[in-house]
């Protein structure tokens, strides 16, 4: 076999990445650039620009909008349960694939992947299918159509399409995959011997997650949960399919910059998307933190 220039290994030994010549190194890092400027910087610069082409005051004014306002707490009750939903699910599924073996695994992991298959416009017309006036459940929550329930509940219309449940349950199923798939090849990759390890020493199921999977799981968790948080707060098909836009009620956040946007109210539907883009801003400041310490932590591991 030839042997290496000294050259190579002197490259090697300084942590050289690559030996393509200095241009070509220039090039794509001017070509990754431009994309990130054009695609990201420029967008986010134009949002923020048109929200305050007419000042501060109407800036805030926008935003200070009872329908804004609105908005914004519905986007953040949606996420606030969806998001605590999706931990549970996505721990217990993960959980499942990666330390127990079972019929229909494969089935599981493909019910999991679903929501990344369907388009969001199709996830809520499943839900107007199954829960409109007219859908297979809808007839039975009306008032007067079941009076075995019960006179309460017979006395009241179950609305959930065009209202909160609906909103709530489109939010929940374009984000449980999120931190299922984040948790599962991390659960993998680390095996059972732990778990069984502390079996062994006569921990009990709920001490063994809480002393031993846990806290190999936690960044995992936290990058699953901040992904997930982000999809609720931005996700516009589904919603828009089963809230009926009804101003003030269920209008999220993207919901309401639409109407704005064809209201023709530039600056209002533009201080709006830029909340948006804060938020979406602060989840990757979030994200880029949690690695961090990951990766400290990580380090630290690796030098004890």
């Amino acid at each position: 076999m030839a042997a290496i220039p000294s050259r190579h290994l002197a490259r090697r030994a300084s942590g050289s990445a690559t030996t393509d010549p200095l241009w070509a190194r220039l090039a794509l890092t001017a070509l990754a650039l431009a994309f990130v400027a054009l695609f990201l910087v420029l967008p986010l610069a134009a949002v923020f620009t048109e929200a305050l082409r007419r000042g501060l005051g109407a800036y805030f004014a926008a935003l200070a909008e009872p329908d804004a306002f609105a908005a914004l707490r519905l986007t953040i009750l949606a996420a606030a349960i969806a998001v605590p939903a999706n931990l549970v699910f996505g721990i217990a599924a993960a959980w499942a694939v990666a330390k127990f073996s079972f019929r229909g695994k494969s089935v599981l992991l493909t019910l999991i992947d679903l929501p990344f298959a369907v388009s969001p416009v199709i996830s809520g017309l499943i839900y107007v299918l199954l829960f409109g006036l007219q859908g297979w459940f809808g007839p039975c929550l009306a008032a007067g159509n079941h009076p075995w329930l019960g006179a309460w509940i017979d006395a009241r219309d179950i609305q959930i399409v065009f209202a909160v449940p609906g909103i709530v349950l489109a939010t929940v199923f374009v984000t449980f995959p999120f931190v299922a798939r984040e948790l599962i090849p991390l659960m993998q990759s680390q095996g059972t011997d732990e778990e069984y390890a502390a079996i062994s020493l006569g921990a009990g199921g709920w001490q063994v997650f809480r002393r031993v999977t846990l806290p190999n799981i936690r960044w995992g968790l936290f990058y699953g949960v901040i992904l997930c948080n982000a999809r609720a707060m931005g996700e516009f098909g589904a919603v828009s399919i089963v809230s009926g836009h009804i101003r003030g009620e269920t209008n999220t956040l993207p919901l309401h910059v639409e109407i704005l946007y064809n209201e023709y109210n530039y600056v209002a539907a533009f201080a709006v998307a830029s909340l948006l883009a804060l938020l979406a801003l602060a989840t990757l400041v979030l994200k880029a933190l949690v690695e961090r310490r990951h990766s400290r932590a990580l380090a630290g591991a690796n030098a004890g």
